[in-house]
């Protein structure tokens, strides 16, 4: 079976590959040298020494590190900065200048306004690498030790917390989407919430792991979030934390057509959705008229589980490809032959909070005319990073690559843009998407969306579907009832408007 036992399935993240170096076994006794010293000793032995012109630039740094360090004769956090500073010049996806980076790491130390001779050598350092690699786009960072486990926690499917999907815009929490059936969703946040103080204390000038381990705490205690939503005034909503346990994978049938509904990319998806086109095929004894994928407020996850998602409605094909800077890492990923669906007719639901593992899902499908995608343009999060442990502890999230989709054009910035387009009678509050993120990679010029001819269906034109009122599902059922587009959009003029 198609779903099993693939030699593709990594387990890597969408848009994130842990990259694990083999760091030597060592202790702090025997050889005078501190731990982190033999380990970067070890692993820069054999490297390439740094061009003149980059040892000027890592130079410059050494000056301000010894101006601001209380111990300026520690060269252990140095040669830490050093070996992330050779890491981020060589791994990170465009060539960026050695001296924006310093220029970058020396503005990182300034803004922390302490005293010269002060700081600790590790803060100097975190300080510098926390804004040397947050410049260089939103999904780039330093991560220290607390934040490098962090890093590992969600794709289990389970986890402690209020349930939502979280970005970091203008110094505050953007809520991408809230999970189904968690107490963020039971609260009523909504996508594009910005949160600006958790039990009174500011958000603004935490990074975004320090501003999930303040919402984080204990299952059943409480927490206050202040809420900024257009068009009204703030206002604080109190949830109880609970173990965040996500159903990946829902389904239901509604008029002899399968719903899937695929909240979160987890390692749980790909046997969500063998057991839900088995249980739709049992429902309804048989072949279902069509099937509904609803995709929408998905934030990603992983990629090995957008990779057999798509497979599992795909023939054969490409589903995405990944290209980086080092056009020898180049990977292609493509389906193996067998529709699990067998060629049922499909509607891919997305809108703006569909990101990444989502993107991969629609795109494949969309280009392969294996499913008519309906909704609103995607959120546009094409790109891969890449966690690269540092010696002893912390790493380094760079981004490293781009997704391209089947047709050879890159999700980046652009999203994917639906076969029919459902506009919603009010745009969700503060609808920004990748592409305004400040310093966001831009799609590539041939890849900058144009105007066409798209179906266009007001959403409110659409008929309700389901015990939640929902209209684009609606208009995903009439679609498949209707058996064409032509079809679809004559049965939706005809419709009497209330």
């Amino acid at each position: 079976m198609k779903f099993q036992g693939s030699p593709r399935a990594a387990g890597w993240l969408t848009g994130v590959i842990v990259a694990l170096a083999l760091v030597p076994v060592v202790t702090a006794c025997g050889s005078g040298q501190s731990a982190i010293n033999r380990v970067i000793s070890a692993l820069t032995n054999d490297e390439t020494p740094l061009p003149a012109a980059a040892q000027k630039q890592l130079e410059r740094f050494e000056t301000v590190y010894k101006a601001y360090s209380a111990q300026p004769d520690d060269k252990d956090r140095l040669k830490y900065f050093e070996f992330a500073f050779r890491r981020v010049r060589v791994s990170y996806v465009h060539d960026v200048s050695d001296a924006t980076l310093i220029d970058a790491a020396i503005k990182g130390v300034r803004e922390t306004k302490a005293q010269p001779g002060t700081l600790a050598p590790k803060k100097v350092v975190e300080s510098a690498l926390e804004t040397m690699v947050a410049s260089l786009d939103p999904h780039s960072s330093y991560l220290n030790a607390d934040e490098f486990r962090e890093s590992f926690v969600q794709t289990s499917g389970e986890f402690g917390g209020l349930g939502i999907e979280i970005t970091m815009e203008d110094g505050m929490v953007k809520v991408i989407a809230p999970i189904e059936d968690t107490p963020a969703e039971r609260a009523g946040l909504k996508t594009g919430d910005l949160i600006i103080s958790v039990d009174g204390e500011p958000i603004q000038g935490k990074t975004l792991v320090q501003a999930v381990k303040t919402m984080r705490g204990r299952p059943g205690t409480d927490i206050t979030l202040t809420i900024r939503r257009a068009g009204r005034a703030d206002f604080a909503v109190t949830l109880t934390r609970a173990i965040v346990k996500i159903r990946a994978v829902r389904w239901r049938v509604e008029d002899n057509i399968g719903y899937i509904r695929v909240t979160r990319f987890t390692e749980k998806v790909e046997t969500g959705v063998a057991e839900a086109i088995h249980g739709i095929r049992a429902a309804v004894g048989g072949r279902p008229a069509g099937i509904v994928l609803d995709l929408r407020n998905n934030p990603g996850g992983l990629l090995d589980q957008s990779l057999a998602l798509a497979d599992a409605f795909l023939d054969e094909g490409e589903i995405v490809s990944i290209r980086g800077r080092n056009r020898s890492q180049d990977r292609s990923y493509k389906a193996d032959p067998g529709d699990f669906a067998r060629g049922v007719p499909m509607v891919v639901l997305i809108n703006g909070g569909s990101a990444s593992a989502s993107e991969i899902v629609a795109s494949a499908l969309q280009k392969h005319r294996r499913a008519t995608v309906m909704g609103t343009r995607s959120f546009g999060k094409g790109s891969v990073q890449t966690i690269l442990p540092m010696p002893v502890e912390g790493g380094l999230r760079l981004t490293t690559a781009l997704y391209y989709a089947p047709d050879g054009h890159t999700i980046q910035a652009r999203g994917v843009e639906p076969d029919i387009v459902l506009t919603p009678a009010k745009e969700p509050a503060n609808a920004r998407r990748e592409a305004d993120l400040p310093g966001a990679l831009p799609a590539e010029a041939k890849d900058i969306a144009r105007a066409d001819s798209r179906p266009t269906v007001p959403e409110e034109a659409c008929p309700p579907a389901s015990d939640k009122d929902d209209k684009q599902l609606g208009c995903a059922l009439t679609y498949l009832n209707a058996g064409s587009a032509t079809s679809f959009m004559a049965t939706i003029k005809a419709r009497p408007q209330i």
